[in-house]
């Protein structure tokens, strides 16, 4: 899909400021990932008098049908989202997978954003935007009923399905030109448009609608769509028909539009309840969700001496510390800077006698035996699989479930089929550099299975962060209770009882035998 982005200049400002404002320079073709594959920043003209900055995006289909496969209406409702497994529109018409580029490549433009000309970011320019082929659910009139309100001149010619055969009447592509004069809009607001409305005449998007969707919304049309006149229509396409989010950013839009009407601020109008009193809870980060998912488990299980195996910087460490139930904790890990920041969080130089005693930090390989690890109550390897190779997971196995022995053991890893609802990781990327691998609920579980019936260990799962009703939830946990004795002796009993009524079986044939 390709969209083109261009100015004019004048004397005392020269149309190549352009790569200014965008963050690139116009001599350099510049190429960045994205979700959905690859997007290219190119100038096709560079002059005094004017630049054009093309944005190509470049859409891997196989990585589009593997991060899509079988969430169709989880991840927007669309219902041509894909008109087939390999072949349909979505690398070729403008959609949520170009507006997302164009937050990822000119994120700083889209904030009005210059450090070397920060004046000329301020300033209105004169545009011209041209978006070959766009999805135009409602056609022309609806295109121009959505751009020209907010100051464009919008030229839409309908694309033909085919141009050998006009009786076969006009797709619902359209060839878009948007222009606005001098002194209307400045090339961030320009942005913000083109990131709502895309998605919008797309009637789609590619990714999973959250709440966080209604913040961006806002924050995009901040200015300009409290004031619009289909503000309706652009709330419920943008949030994919949501009825709850849209009522939520109606609401907020709302308040916007009282506030600049009284001259006042937001929180001003919005005054009916208390700061003290509001209720409204911030999304918690995931990594505080797995921690509170541990601690939770531990206590679960009475542990308390507690191995944190793969410590890295002592997060958890520091959590266990503040609950006293937990008597006797232990960090371990082979990284020496990950310890030496760790000992810094924890402030283990200024820490007190009684409290230093709960703690001990050391530096261990999970892939060797260490008597030091033996007799604790409970072992938390969080997020640390993964960063392992898959050839050196059975000896970490073993040191930890077959030599260290703990009780309880909880193991965390990300859930890579939940990798399609991030928006801007890359597709075929993991979550993070370093890891080794990443594993389906189902995978997860095959391994944690086997691992506990060879070591006598019983295992269950837990979900951690917001299950997604078709991914599951974004980290997996595993919950490792080792046999206690009275099983194993019921087991050998029963083991040994059959046994002796299989000798007895075969007495009593043979005695049938000889009579």
């Amino acid at each position: 899909m390709f969209l083109t982005i261009s100015t004019t200049g004048a004397p005392d400002r020269p149309a190549t400021d352009l790569g200014f404002l965008l963050h690139k320079h116009p001599d350099n073709a510049q190429a960045f990932s994205t979700s959905h594959g690859t997007a290219h920043v190119l100038y096709p003209e560079a002059t005094d008098e004017r630049c054009t900055a093309a944005l190509l995006l470049e859409v891997d289909p196989v990585a589009l049908v593997r991060r899509g496969k079988g969430k169709g209406k989880g991840r927007g409702g669309a219902p041509d989202a894909a008109l087939a497994q390999y072949v349909n529109d979505r690398p070729y018409a403008a959609s949520s997978l170009l507006a997302v580029a164009l937050s990822a490549v000119f994120s700083s433009a889209m904030r009005g954003v210059c450090n070397a000309r920060p004046e000329r970011a301020a300033q209105p320019l004169p545009l011209c935007v041209e978006i070959p082929a766009l999805p135009a659910r409602g056609g022309a009139e609806l295109v121009r009923n959505l751009f020209e309100p907010l100051g464009w001149t919008a030229t839409v010619t309908p694309v033909p399905l085919d141009e050998q055969f006009p009786e076969w009447g006009d797709s619902r592509y359209v060839h878009l030109v948007l222009e606005v004069p001098d002194g209307k809009l400045t090339l961030g607001e320009a942005l913000r448009h083109l990131y709502v409305l895309l998605p919008v005449l797309d009637d789609a998007k590619h990714y999973w609608v959250s709440q966080d969707e209604v913040d961006k919304l806002l924050r995009a049309g901040e200015g300009w769509l409290a004031d619009h006149p289909e503000q309706q229509l652009i709330t419920s396409r943008y949030l994919s028909r949501r009825w709850s989010l849209t009522r939520e950013a109606r609401e907020r839009l709302e308040l916007v539009r009282l506030a600049d009407a009284d001259d006042t601020d937001v929180e001003e109008i919005d005054n009916a309840v208390d700061e003290e009193q509001d209720t409204e809870e911030k999304p918690v980060p995931l990594a505080v969700r797995r921690r509170e998912a541990i601690l939770a488990a531990l206590t679960a299980a009475g542990s308390s001496r507690v191995l944190d195996l793969g410590c890295g910087q002592g997060q958890l460490v520091q959590a266990l510390l503040k609950d006293t139930r937990f008597t006797e904790i232990v960090g371990v890990d082979v990284s020496v800077r990950a310890l030496t920041v760790a000992s810094r969080r924890l402030k283990l130089d200024r820490m007190g006698e009684r409290q230093a005693e709960r703690v001990t930090l050391f530096q261990g390989s999970l892939a060797y035996t260490d008597k030091r690890l033996k007799g604790y109550d409970a072992a938390v390897l969080s997020e640390v699989i993964e960063h392992l190779d898959l050839e050196r997971l059975p000896a970490l196995e073993y040191a930890v479930f077959g030599s260290a022995r703990p009780r309880t053991v909880l193991v965390t890893t990300p859930n890579v089929e939940y990798n399609v609802r991030w928006e801007t990781l890359p597709a075929g990327h993991a979550r993070h550099g370093d890891h080794r691998f990443e594993w389906t609920r189902e995978e997860f579980r095959t391994w944690a299975r086997r691992v506990a019936e060879r070591h006598g260990y019983g295992v269950e799962f837990t979900p951690v962060g917001d299950e997604d009703p078709e991914v599951g939830p974004p980290t997996q946990m595993a919950v490792f209770t080792q046999h206690s004795q009275n099983d194993k002796s019921s087991k050998s009993s029963k083991s040994s009882k059959s046994s002796k009524n299989d000798k007895s079986g075969k007495n009593e044939k043979q005695e049938v035998r000889a009579a």
